[in-house]
């Protein structure tokens, strides 16, 4: 495992996974897919995901009894016992592909270490959208923990806003009756998020998922909960989800919108541009219709 005093690398782990030739060594360009047999390779100690749907794993199992593997699942060597090999992607394949009685399955190989494998295994499953936002977190905190990253370091390699990944990992503090419930799906990361300012979140959940509410509906309960105990603030601006804000003003505008939110609720939105000319159509485009936050907001 990498030392937390030394920088992880955090870098040919994703160039690995998302086909990024730039990122590959001479090695790595070489590789090409091999049939590995099934009981040589053990599954990644670094998989974020701690359950996969019955139901999706015997779809995929029927469709591989009929089609085979379509798509190599992406291997590393063990880094203690040589003669293995240990999944840095494609797990649901591997189980299903084992279900199907399958006894090889295509790999391809890449040299990684643990930060690497650690990185990869999460990003996969978050482009997929596989993780509750519980695993999420843990994943992000495994990830801060052992190979010693800050967030800002964390939120580069998996490409999510610092404030997401903060925000994320902030929902380790609930009570373990609500993280039961985000793992199930009962309550969202919206619902979560406000529950992290209630005097009685426990309580407040209850409510929320014996009435259906929204998430819009929950921040007013919980705003109504704060306020009763005589709080200064009824929602601290910190549950905001900036990165979600962010991505749809994004969109809203046409070139990259950061958030920056303060103590007292105010803030600063900061527009990215490549040069003059992007500049004048970003113009252009303000003002000739709403603002993007006001755009946004409607859509909701």
């Amino acid at each position: 495992m990498a030392s937390k005093n030394s920088p992880p690398r955090l870098g040919r782990g994703l160039a690995a996974l998302l086909g990024d030739a730039a990122g590959h060594s001479d090695e790595d360009r070489r590789s090409t897919v091999a049939n590995v047999p099934i009981d040589q390779i053990d599954t990644n100690p670094f998989q974020p995901r701690m359950d996969f749907d019955p139901q999706e794993l015997e779809s995929l199992t029927d469709s591989i009894k009929v089609q085979g593997v379509l798509q190599p699942i992406l291997v590393r060597r063990h880094p203690t016992e040589p003669d293995r090999y240990q999944i840095i992607a494609g797990e649901r394949r591997f189980r299903a592909a084992g279900l199907a009685g399958l006894t090889e399955i295509p790999t391809l190989l890449r040299d990684m270490d643990d930060s690497d494998a650690a990185v990869v295994a999460l990003v996969e499953n978050l482009q997929r959208q596989d993780l509750n936002p519980l695993e999420e977190a843990e994943g992000y905190q495994r990830l801060l923990d052992d190979f010693g990253l800050t967030q800002e370091a964390l939120g580069h390699a998996v490409s999510k806003s610092r404030s997401h990944i903060g925000n994320t990992i902030r929902l380790l503090r609930l009570p373990d009756v609500i993280k039961r419930e985000l793992r199930v799906g009962t309550l969202t990361s919206g619902h979560a998020r406000a529950l992290l300012n209630a005097p009685d979140p426990v309580a407040l959940a209850e409510q929320i998922t014996k009435r259906g509410m929204s998430v819009r509906q929950t921040e007013t309960l919980v705003a109504k909960a704060v306020a009763a105990r005589g709080a200064a603030r009824a929602v601290k601006p910190e549950r905001l989800d900036l990165k979600e804000l962010e991505n749809r003003a994004t969109e809203q505008v046409g070139s990259r919108v950061s958030v920056s939110i303060n103590r007292t609720g105010g803030g600063e939105i900061s527009i990215q541009f490549r040069d003059a000319r992007q500049l004048e159509e970003l113009i252009d485009r303000l003002s000739a219709r709403r603002s993007p936050i006001e755009a946004a907001e409607t859509a909701e």
